[in-house]
């Protein structure tokens, strides 16, 4: 008697590189920690608000509520204009986290575009690097405090202050971060066009600009999506400075570095608003360096499946 039948393990699907990854990643412990710290801190800023819509309390100067403590209605207690520092927290985690990830996609953009043709092309390998050779000589605060000082007035008078600085703020954080990104792919694809299916691909005529979006880009596309993860924590720490030194967005436009900025003063007396921005950034930036470690380990199939 003959089996007409295939064996269920015969009809099983393959399996998803992407499922592959996601177990590998789910085996980091860390990342894991960081995944739900992450998620937390963005339902936080996200959907927080919602919960406690009162615009005045986040901008109006109330001055009967200045410098009240922590209580069931100011969880978080009230600064010394008054304003719920709650909800202060909420509408500056929306600021410095989108700043992060804007600042970011500007970054991994330059990086890979500059990494991509530096890598490919040898006769721009030369010049690319050496540009980014000059950019990784410069000092980057400085120049940052430059920009801002140069092009705040400017653009806040074209976009107004909140659209104006942070165009500004994304733009200098970006166009000032993006080298270590280029550095990297640069390395990949050095290693990928000596690829057999790369040398096949230009053996039968391919154009480069096919071969560089059908092959080189997905086979770099794990050094990228870790150079991002690290990307957000960095332009958010540098947000976070600038505002600190006065030089971000208006008082009234909450981040945490402008909280920390305005807790300074107060910081003996309260010394909960300086731990609440500080802790809110920590968290952040450490939850995602240990994605960003996770990415990279479920990424690399040497190691995924081990």
């Amino acid at each position: 008697m003959t089996e007409t039948s295939a064996s269920p393990a015969a009809l099983k699907p393959p399996r998803s590189q992407w499922r592959d990854v996601w177990d590998q990643f789910r085996t980091h412990k860390g990342a894991m920690l960081g995944l739900i710290v992450l998620v937390s801190l963005v339902l936080f800023v996200t959907i927080g608000p919602f919960f406690r819509d009162a615009p005045e309390l986040t901008i109006a100067q109330q001055i009967k509520l200045r410098n009240k403590p922590p209580s069931f209605e100011f969880p978080f207690g009230t600064d010394q204009l008054g304003r719920d520092m709650l909800v202060r927290m909420m509408e500056g985690g929306k600021v410095s986290i989108s700043v992060g990830l804007v600042a970011m996609l500007i970054s991994i953009t330059l990086g890979s575009t500059v990494g991509v043709l530096a890598g490919y092309f040898k006769r721009l390998d030369g010049p690319l690097m050496r540009m980014t050779d000059l950019f990784l000589a410069l000092p980057l605060l400085p120049l940052l405090l430059v920009m801002v000082m140069l092009f705040r007035e400017k653009l806040s008078g074209a976009l107004g202050p909140e659209a104006g600085t942070f165009l500004l703020i994304v733009s200098a954080i970006g166009v000032t971060s993006w080298m270590q990104a280029a550095r990297i792919v640069r390395g990949e694809v050095l290693a990928l066009k000596e690829r057999e299916f790369v040398l096949a691909a230009r053996s039968i005529g391919t154009p480069p600009r096919r071969v560089i979006l059908r092959h080189v880009l997905p086979n770099v596309m794990s050094p990228i999506m870790v150079a991002a993860t690290l990307g957000i924590a960095s332009a958010i720490i540098t947000e976070s400075a600038l505002s600190f030194l006065g030089l971000g967005f208006p008082p009234d436009f909450p981040t945490w570095g402008r909280l920390l900025y305005d807790g300074v003063e107060q910081m003996q007396l309260f010394p909960a608003r300086v731990i609440w921005p500080g802790l809110a950034i920590s968290l952040t930036v450490l939850s995602v360096n240990y994605i960003g470690d996770g990415l990279r380990d479920a990424l690399d199939p040497r190691i995924r499946g081990r």
